[in-house]
């Protein structure tokens, strides 16, 4: 990996890690960032990872101590796909490619209306698409809004729906945005890039973009802009359940 693209994945990876605080403050759960990571000592929320490597060559000894793994589902993100877990009772849950997007590059089109969730109604709705049937909208909660680096956004049709959106959080140490939690309604990603870019262009011009996807989704986000600058994997303590993000 070039040094370029290892300041980039750094760079992608503290972000990642303050969105997985947001969301863990969002429920009342204090993580901690160290030198070489952000830990929570309690369960995360569903989905999310209890701990995220912030550097390469991260301590296992001490990253596996940060955590708890006597409840189920303990999970790391592993950001420099670097580690070796085994030996503590993780396994790999899924690899990835962290993701990056110059500002420089234009928005394609789109035909939907966008706006920035603001208040609990509108976050319950966007929730609910994102969500779509799953049983699993109430993770995102009102305290969430009181975040003031996070952005919920809502790609709207003619009628008003939620019918795509993402989520994007703003790091100022690093002068990027990461994007997760990209989704639309009809599962075409073609449908919901567009509207993420746009609104991107118009909140942060200058900024560019990181994130991470793997399979299809990493297909699409190339196919709108993106480079692949480095992999990680997730670890998951015990056997799999749900995907953490």
């Amino acid at each position: 990996m070039t040094t370029s693209k290892q300041a980039l994945v750094r760079a992608a990876a503290r972000n990642n890690a303050e969105w997985c605080a947001a969301m863990s403050r969002s429920h009342g759960l204090a993580g901690e960032f160290g030198a070489q990571a952000w830990t929570a000592p309690s369960r995360t929320p569903l989905y999310y990872p209890d701990a995220v490597t912030l550097v390469p060559g991260a301590d296992p000894a001490a990253l596996v101590a940060g955590i708890d793994t006597t409840a189920a589902g303990a999970s790391v993100k592993d950001s420099f796909a670097d580690l070796d877990l085994t030996a503590a009772g993780f396994q790999v849950l899924f690899e990835a490619q962290w993701i990056h997007r110059p500002a420089s590059v234009p928005a394609p089109a789109s035909d939907l209306a966008w706006d920035v969730a603001g208040d609990p109604g509108t976050l319950r709705d966007w929730a609910l698409a994102w969500d779509d049937g799953g049983g699993h909208a109430d993770l995102f909660r009102p305290e969430l809004l009181n975040d003031a680096a996070t952005f919920v956004l809502a790609g709207r049709s003619a009628d008003g729906r939620v019918v795509t959106g993402a989520v994007a959080s703003r790091s100022d140490s690093d002068q990027v945005v990461g994007i997760s939690n990209v989704f639309a309604l009809d599962g075409d990603p073609d449908t919901a890039w567009p509207v993420v870019l746009n609104a991107m262009n118009r909140l942060f011009p200058t900024l560019p973009l990181v994130g991470y996807e793997q399979g299809d989704d990493l297909v699409a986000a190339l196919r709108h802009g993106f480079e692949p600058v480095g992999p990680l994997r997730v670890w998951l303590h015990g056997e799999p359940s749900a995907s953490p993000l």
